[in-house]
């Protein structure tokens, strides 16, 4: 019986981004190459999803040229449309804003697309195959564009969330609601993404499970409206965030058991470095989140074999 993938995705971007700032670096290139030795020591193969500022990162783009060349990984696309070239503004402070991709006009979001993907493929020598939206915001325009560039995997569905109270231009809509989208791997119908069809874009959604039971989940949605909040049902990730090793297994183990063929982990490249994210802020938190990454990996190396997006469409159209 064939394992079920375990598939890393590593959102490759800037440093903090959490915070409000008007230029961009990228020290934490600096740190990916301990976290890509981790990932081989276990056989596993991390899927580097790359923006801009990364791409531009002469240190950055030789660490995954050399991923690449020794088949350990694999390198995708990932967009935050209010740095990515050409550059239009689409609020008054789109730094502060940070307007999701799919609230700007078709043409800049083929615009967009189109620079990305050629600067990526130019600068690392191969075919782009994988994508994740910046900020999770996915639609059905956005996957044509996809296709149309020979994308075959995306990996933007985050089941259970709703993104809608997450704003980006103050005068939209916010992100995409995937309370309903399905937990497994379908590919998508071009005229629904939230639905399987026939379209050739393999949707990988990540591992992600509701905290509570529906039942608790509608009450809690129920008493945070009467107080006026508004916020996505509770829901735990296959993502490190400090000392969650347990709660990390518990939805890997939930996924297998509900007979899916591959469970998804999701990190931003900033995470690795200390004081890069909110949420690591210290070498002593950092060799926290090693700590659990590697007893994580250690427990799923038993239990599935790694597989990048590319190798994992490969496998599903096979």
């Amino acid at each position: 019986m064939t394992k079920p993938a375990f598939i890393i995705t590593i959102d490759t971007e800037g440093d903090n981004l959490w915070q409000n700032h008007d230029s961009i670096s990228t020290e934490n290139t600096r740190y990916l190459p301990r976290f890509q030795a981790l990932c081989e020591k276990y056989g596993f193969k991390p899927v580097y999803l790359t923006n801009y500022e990364m791409a531009m990162d002469a240190q950055y783009v030789e660490f995954a040229k050399d991923v690449i060349h020794r088949g350990t990984g694999e390198v995708g696309m990932h967009l935050h449309a209010w740095y990515s070239p050409p550059h239009q503004p689409l609020t008054t402070d789109d730094w502060r804003h940070k307007p999701y991709l799919i609230e700007y006009p078709k043409d800049v979001i083929r615009a967009k697309v189109d620079h990305m993907t050629k600067l990526l493929e130019d600068s690392f020598q191969t075919k782009m195959l994988s994508h994740r939206a910046g900020r999770w915001a996915f639609n059905e325009y956005y996957a044509s564009l996809l296709v149309e560039y020979g994308y075959q995997v995306d990996c933007s569905v985050t089941p259970h969330v709703n993104w809608a109270f997450s704003p980006g231009n103050p005068d939209g809509q916010g992100g995409t609601d995937y309370r309903h989208f399905p937990r497994e791997a379908y590919f998508m119908d071009a005229e629904d993404i939230s639905r399987p069809g026939k379209s050739s874009l393999l949707e990988v959604p990540m591992s992600i499970h509701l905290k509570h039971s529906p039942l608790m989940n509608g009450l809690k949605q129920g008493y945070d409206a009467l107080r006026g909040k508004k916020r996505s049902p509770s829901a735990l990730w296959l993502r490190p965030s400090g000392g969650n090793l347990e709660r990390m297994k518990q939805v890997a183990a939930k996924s297998l058991s509900q007979g899916h063929d591959y469970v998804e982990f999701m990190l931003h490249s900033s995470e690795f470095m200390p004081g890069g994210s909110p949420t690591f802020k210290n070498e002593q938190d950092i060799e926290g989140l090693y700590r659990d990454v590697e007893q994580l990996f250690s427990w799923l190396s038993e239990r599935t074999v790694g597989l990048t997006l590319a190798e994992y469409y490969q496998r599903k159209v096979n």
